[in-house]
């Protein structure tokens, strides 16, 4: 088993137990083995350069990047495309997500899911279905033709032992506390979004497993004094995961800063929402058949509807950082250590800690990406 050591200097380190003023890291074939304050400087070593070392970005939202969408290509192809997309902007692990569509589609990406991570496609840790049990009064950008119910067959389809992690995104209004158990049970990560669910459904919904909040504020029903809604569920609950699109268009920087102040911090996680346009040339792309126009970072339909982002996960963390106040290492356990979690991995990644993978990121002084290693391995951008 091979084994090397990392010597990183001018620049912060984030550890689980605190910041390190550089570190020596040892590494044993994927893993690290040990992580200790910096005692010399080696000749060859990664030069921060004022910036920061964090754990490796963890997206449990990415509809696309490269130019390649994967309700278009759910193959594993298509999914090495968009993890290779995603890279560069420090993302060393995934979830492929797909937007709403036929159960064919669904079963392809699910089997193509499995095949990406038996080939060893770099980062690919499960699959997040996205719909189309959703509400069509909050479909967003989704095809309202593609929506149904769920019903035993999906159910069956979706527990099926698989290699990866499944999330699955609906409304919990249009199903049941049963099934939703059962899709629990079956080890289906289930998260609320695209609903218009009261705040009742909601916790009743999170009493039967369900454990995830997609995309908190968009495209869900609002907290009202006298009508919480899913916003307030999930702001009231202080135990279900949120997901946060920080773009700076999805979510009023003050919603930022509420949901921060409101729940603890582990239980919030910055998402892309990324569409093809990431890592692409040309941004413009076609979503199931409408053309979704991208300009200043943002996807939007023909009707002005907001079609996904164009953020990358080291955006999500500097836009967080900028707009809400916070602190680099609270951002970064929101893009790395608390997506881990929710998705039943912080056994394996999420941190740089002794056991765990070593995935981690440079980034500069201003928090853009200068290096990204997968498995203590450079693998996009240098220091």
């Amino acid at each position: 088993m091979s084994e090397s050591q990392f010597h990183v200097v001018n620049g912060t380190v984030v550890t689980p137990d605190g910041l390190l003023n550089g570190a020596t890291i040892r590494v044993v074939g994927d893993r690290i083995a040990l992580i200790t304050p910096l005692e010399r400087v080696a000749s060859e070593a990664i030069d921060l350069d004022g910036g920061w070392l964090v754990p490796g970005f963890i997206d449990t939202q990415v509809n696309g990047g490269g130019g390649v969408l994967l309700n278009d290509q759910p193959t594993v192809e298509g999914i090495a495309a968009i993890g290779a997309a995603h890279v560069p902007y420090g993302t060393t692990a995934f979830m492929p997500t797909l937007i709403s569509d036929t159960p064919e589609v669904i079963e392809a990406t699910l089997d193509a899911m499995d095949a990406a991570i038996l080939a060893g496609v770099p980062g690919v840790v499960g699959a997040h279905i996205e719909g189309p049990w959703i509400n069509p009064s909050r479909k967003g950008i989704h095809d309202p033709a593609k929506f149904r119910l769920l019903d035993d067959a999906m159910i069956e389809l979706l527990i099926r032992p698989r290699k990866g992690r499944v999330m699955v995104t609906l409304a919990p209004e249009l199903t049941d506390a049963a099934s939703i158990a059962r899709l629990v049970a079956g080890g289906v990560i289930v998260s609320a979004g695209h609903t218009d669910a009261d705040y009742e459904t909601i916790i009743d919904a999170v009493g039967a497993g369900l454990s995830g909040i997609t995309h908190l504020f968009n495209a869900m029903s609002p907290l009202l004094h006298r009508a919480p809604g899913v916003v307030g569920a999930a702001l009231d609950d202080r135990h279900v995961y949120c997901g946060l699109i920080a773009d700076g268009l999805h979510v009023h920087d003050a919603a930022l800063r509420l949901a921060l102040n409101a729940r603890p911090n582990d239980r919030l996680m910055l998402v892309s929402d990324a569409m093809p346009s990431v890592g692409a040339v040309d941004k413009d792309f076609r979503l199931q058949g409408r053309l979704i126009h991208v300009e200043d970072g943002k996807c939007f339909g023909e009707d002005g509807t907001l079609a996904g982002s164009d953020l990358d996960m080291a955006g999500a963390v500097r836009n967080f950082v900028a707009r809400t106040h916070t602190d680099v290492a609270t951002a970064a356990a929101m893009a790395a250590t608390n997506p881990a979690a929710f998705l039943g991995l912080g056994h394996e990644r999420g941190a740089l800690a002794p056991g765990l993978r070593a995935d981690w990121v440079a980034l500069t002084a201003d928090l853009m990406p200068a290096g990204t290693w997968i498995g203590g391995q450079l693998v996009a951008g240098r220091t």
